[in-house]
């Protein structure tokens, strides 16, 4: 099975998560837990990361990380073999540790960041593990770390606090930040309101706008890599748009022409066709962004235009 896509460069920010082999409790001891926050750091300091948040739950782990080179990929394999080595030397056991390879999703900017460290620092909550207003209190989590240290070299909060409510890097800007968590913590309705819902699905954080234009960049690069679905849709869209906006050119049409009536144009299955050989474009996107009705209908068109130069 092909691999999946890392879309990696200088300064990218990263969600990145992943669990336990079988959904089996990482983190059940203090002594896991301190180890994965020792490796982390580690890793940090070997690859040039800066890291912005990180959560420890009992079977999965969220970190936001930046990557002043593009070294996620290298970094979190040694990250995560490392931890495996030294778990199992610790438990006296063999095999994976993780599921599999991790999950990361990329993010676009620091306003997009902050409720990434947000949704990391509410994740205890959000399990029940704390009551809202001892969100502090969770000791796997970069929020301890930040507001009663030791904080490790490489953790940051400049940006992401700045982005949130315009605070410093300081003991005042942090307890804004805190008591803005909870408050937020305290109310689940606010949760969705300040966008701090689903951010561990997709494959970018962001803009539409700002998703399109990526994937537009990489679109080409996906075309070969076999991407789950999950994370292939907009890269392979956004190259389907691509296609269809230079044959368009072409043939002298605009896209307002795609919906005149009748639906049913020559030019337009023609153009349906060129596509679809060019890059790969299903039916049924094709039938919706033409106007040519359903997939059905369309596969219906192809194939009598078909048959015509037959």
């Amino acid at each position: 099975m092909a691999r999946r896509l890392r879309i990696e460069y200088p300064g990218a920010l990263h969600h990145v998560i992943n669990r336990g082999n079988y959904r089996r409790d990482l983190f059940a001891s203090e002594g896991a837990a301190e180890a994965f926050v020792r490796t982390l750091f580690e890793s940090a300091g070997k690859f040039s990361w800066r890291i912005h948040a990180y959560v420890l739950m009992s079977n999965h782990f969220h970190l936001a990380v930046e990557t002043p080179e593009p070294t996620l990929g290298e970094g979190m394999h040694w990250l995560q073999s490392t931890m495996a080595t030294r778990f199992n030397r610790l438990r006296k056991e063999n095999g994976h540790l993780f599921q599999g390879r991790y999950k990361g999703l990329l993010i676009a900017d620091s306003a997009a960041l902050a409720r990434v460290v947000d949704y990391i620092h509410l994740n205890p909550v959000r399990a029940k593990l704390v009551p809202p207003e001892q969100v502090a209190d969770y000791r796997w989590s970069s929020l301890t770390m930040l507001l009663r240290g030791p904080r490790a070299e490489a953790l940051t909060a400049a940006h992401w606090l700045h982005a949130r409510g315009g605070w410093k890097d300081d003991k005042k800007g942090l307890q804004a930040y805190l008591t803005y968590l909870q408050q937020v913590a305290q109310d689940e309705a606010a949760w969705e309101r300040e966008g701090l819902v689903g951010l561990a699905k997709g494959w970018a954080i962001g803009s539409h706008a700002w998703r399109q234009a990526l994937a537009k960049e990489y679109a080409r690069q996906s075309l070969s890599t076999g991407l789950p679905r999950e994370e292939l849709v907009e890269l392979r869209e956004a190259r389907w748009t691509q296609c269809l906006a230079e044959h368009l050119t072409k043939t002298g049409k605009t896209l307002p022409d795609l919906i005149t009536k009748p639906c049913k144009r020559g030019w337009k299955v023609d153009l349906a066709n060129q596509v679809r050989e060019s890059s790969g474009a299903s039916i049924a996107w094709l039938a919706t962004q033409l106007h040519l009705g359903g997939a059905a209908t369309l596969r219906g068109y192809l194939h009598q235009a078909k048959q015509r130069k037959n």
